[in-house]
């Protein structure tokens, strides 16, 4: 079979003076801003240089390709919620389902703040979700939830344990995307991240006491 590369994704470079972290930091809000209203299919490096006022050329010396700067994107979002979930799944002085249920009423929050964009990095995840930088963004929020499932669940299998968090962020991640796709009131945000929250902590002390 033919080799098929991955594009690139790196940046470039990495700004090191104030002018050049300034320009980053435009490019990158620009970049927010055309993901949300053209969507992945329509995002283009020129569309993003336009509207941040500075040229084509000066866009690439950053970033290689529009994969790569999608992926910033996309990796910026994961850093934020890979610190949301180290934050409050570290905090030992809390018992694990209260934690439990804070960050799932913070994500939900997240998710519906920040839909347009996140709607749109998701369908353009081919461009870069089988990247090597790809896996290692998502492989640490995976360490953070295993060791969270530990504490949660210390008097079970490893392999239950495992089986429980996976379930847990994969429904989180799928359910709250579906649930964000629709304008929602503060109150429905309440609400349904209370029952979810329910649903998790339910499940969770039945594999505990069963």
């Amino acid at each position: 079979m033919p080799d098929r590369r991955s594009p690139q994704i790196s940046s470039r470079k990495q700004p090191k003076q104030a002018r050049s972290t300034g320009l980053v930091a435009a490019v990158l809000e620009a970049a927010v801003q055309v993901l949300a209203k053209e969507g992945a299919q329509r995002f283009t490096m020129a569309r993003v240089a336009e509207k941040a006022g500075v040229s084509v050329g000066s866009l690439y010396q950053y970033f290689p390709n529009k994969a790569a700067l999608l992926f910033r994107l996309q990796s910026d979002e994961w850093r934020d919620t890979t610190e949301l979930l180290r934050v409050i799944l570290e905090d030992v002085e809390r018992p694990p389902l209260e934690r439990l249920r804070t960050l799932v009423h913070a994500f939900i929050r997240s998710e519906c703040e920040e839909a347009e964009a996140r709607v749109a990095l998701n369908d353009a995840a081919p461009l870069y979700r089988d990247a090597p930088e790809a896996q290692e963004a998502r492989a640490s929020g995976d360490r953070t939830i295993q060791v969270f499932m530990q504490e949660a669940l210390p008097n079970v299998s490893e392999a239950t344990r495992a089986l429980a968090g996976d379930l847990i962020t994969s429904t989180l991640s799928a359910v709250g995307k579906h649930f964000s796709e629709s304008p929602r009131t503060p109150a429905e945000i309440e609400a349904y991240a209370n029952a979810m929250a329910d649903m998790f902590c339910a499940y969770l002390r039945g594999i505990e006491t069963g």
